[in-house]
């Protein structure tokens, strides 16, 4: 989210200590208690390494009132990704694989979607240009709260052989949850064995990673720091089956520093060539980032170049980074589905930028109506405001929502990309604009509900028609539209984002002002509405209704 567009065993020499050592930056470790103390997360582990020296520090509570330490357990989530880099590291420098591989290779009983005969090598899977899709379009979660536990290798075999790949393999870099899944089943598969043993005896115990995997053991389990959502609320753990080399590993800020000392000092274990082999940029993804076998190198405007990788599960997000030189790196855990990337760059970069934390206070519900509603900041860029439940959201044009908190009344921040909102009241006390701060102060005006914001005229239309759409419609991974009629319109709300009003230009046809997308409502031959079409970002998506 960035609204500012416009514009083998090694040992473990490290003290396990509080808050209160002394090789973590000073600014890192004081953002880190104040952003504790100010609630944005319940529990945070950091690691760290500088030179010789290294720490786990431990910031906030557990459940009970516990104090968080070195041996608490976190999900990972997608650094995940680069171990399962690093088994293909491995596998390729014993000569078991090669990276211009086919994975169908590796996988006879699949059909591996290929196009104009270019087939899905290791290597494109590995740096995210296999042209796979983020999540597979059978991504229908039996429970939500835990996605990915029934998604299993008939249900990844039924979506490969039926998918056609939009654009060559190798073309274009695509993140890709399902990318990497594959990957991870494919070595396995390889090697005989399941993900979770194969990462266990390749890397886990080599390592020294005694509390790491993919299972949570009751030893394990005992140490767990429960997750919670973006709200705050507890939320449950995640299990991955046949997509687990996305990001199904759970470990400890100790075990945490082991593998990263060995990706920095990739000379002292038996794992240095794989680790080398895998960090290694092979492709650009922006203008100052490369992407490796998962691993992505971000280089600034002063030549600090960083190896990093973050991660995030439904109630926790992770971070973990070493300076290009191997003299600094850090893993940051939390248990909570709030960003903290900025600590570890912070962690790693002496003048990298970190976000004030500002304190969350409790916003009249009555108010909460008043903020919503278009914004302009520039032409064609505009700022949604909207609510689920008594939470606000933030959208700009293009990007993702995320959530907005109170610090006082008509003042709100956000806890990433250093963003904070004030609101201001008109003669009539109405609010009329906003002010965005972020590297500046910009004034945007609130718009006339879809008139001003698409340059399109919305048309009306009955309340009887708004009713036909309301409904629920399967997207895909994890995705649900739920679309609600309202006395005021149309509103449109996918899994895990913000509810947005969308515009009928024709009967049928709606439009979105938060974003470049369009909803096309589908219907059978009775005129009963069955499905929609989401247009965004040249590509068409089938929504089927799930429920009336």
């Amino acid at each position: 989210m960035k609204i500012a567009q416009t514009l083998t065993m090694i040992s473990l020499a490290a003290s396990f200590c509080s808050a209160h050592a002394g090789t973590l930056p000073e600014r890192v470790r004081k953002a880190a208690q104040e952003r504790v103390d100010a609630g944005w997360y319940p529990a945070l582990v950091i690691a760290y390494v500088d030179g010789d020296k290294s720490e786990v520090d431990a910031f906030g509570k557990l459940e009970g009132g516990k104090a968080p330490d070195a041996d608490t357990v976190f999900e990972i989530g997608s650094i995940t990704k680069t171990f399962t880099a690093t088994l293909l590291a491995e596998a390729v420098q014993s000569d078991r694989l090669k990276l211009d591989e086919p994975v169908a290779k590796l996988l006879p009983g699949f059909k591996i979607p290929s196009r104009n005969g270019k087939e899905i090598t290791l290597l494109e899977l590995g740096i995210q240009h296999s042209g796979l899709p983020r999540m597979p379009g059978n991504f229908k979660p039996a429970d939500p709260a835990n996605p990915y536990a029934d998604y299993d290798a008939a249900k990844l075999k039924e979506f490969l052989a039926g998918y056609t790949l939009p654009r060559d393999p190798g073309a274009s870099y695509e993140y890709s949850n399902l990318g990497f899944g594959l990957l991870g089943y494919a070595l396995a598969e390889q090697a005989h064995t399941n993900y979770p043993k194969l990462v266990e005896s390749k890397i886990l115990h080599p390592l020294g990673m005694m509390t790491s995997g993919v299972a949570l053991t009751p030893a394990m389990r005992a140490q767990l720091a429960p997750g919670h959502g973006e709200d705050g609320k507890p939320a449950a753990n995640w299990d991955l089956d046949a997509l687990a080399g996305a990001g199904a590993i759970r470990s400890t800020g100790a075990d945490m520093l082991r593998y990263l000392k060995a990706n920095m000092r990739a000379d002292k274990t038996a794992l240095a060539q794989a680790m080398k082999f895998a960090q290694q940029p092979r492709r650009d993804i922006r203008k100052d980032e490369r992407i490796g076998l998962a691993w992505m190198t971000r280089t600034d405007a002063k030549g600090n170049g960083v190896v990093w990788h973050n991660g995030g599960t439904g109630g926790y997000r992770s971070f973990l980074g070493f300076s290009a030189d191997g003299k600094r790196g850090v893993v940051v855990l939390t248990n909570i589905a709030s960003d903290a990337d900025d600590l570890g760059f912070a962690a790693l970069i002496d003048d990298a930028p970190l976000r004030p934390a500002q304190k969350k206070v409790a916003v009249d519900a009555t108010l909460i109506d008043d903020y919503l509603g278009e914004y302009k900041l520039a032409e064609r860029f505009f700022i949604n405001i909207s609510r689920k439940d008594d939470q606000l959201f933030a959208q700009a044009t293009g990007q993702g929502a995320f959530p907005l908190y109170a610090s006082a009344k008509d003042e709100f921040f956000a806890q990433v990309a250093g963003i904070s909102i004030s609101f201001k009241r008109g003669a009539d006390g109405k609010i009329d604009s906003l002010v965005l701060h972020q590297n500046g102060d910009r004034t945007a005006p609130k718009l006339k509900p879809g008139v001003e914001a698409a340059g399109t005229k919305p048309i009306a239309l009955s309340a009887e028609v708004l009713r036909q759409y309301a409904g629920q419609y399967q997207l895909a991974p994890n995705a649900v539209f739920d679309i609600v009629a309202k006395d005021d319109g149309l509103h449109a709300q996918l899994s895990g984002q913000a509810s947005f009003p969308v515009f009928a230009s024709a009967k049928d046809k709606f439009f979105y002002t938060v974003v470049d997308a369009q909803l096309d409502f589908e219907r059978d031959a009775s005129g009963k509405v069955v499905a929609l079409t989401l247009h965004q970002n040249g590509r068409d998506q089938r929504a089927p209704r799930i429920a009336p």
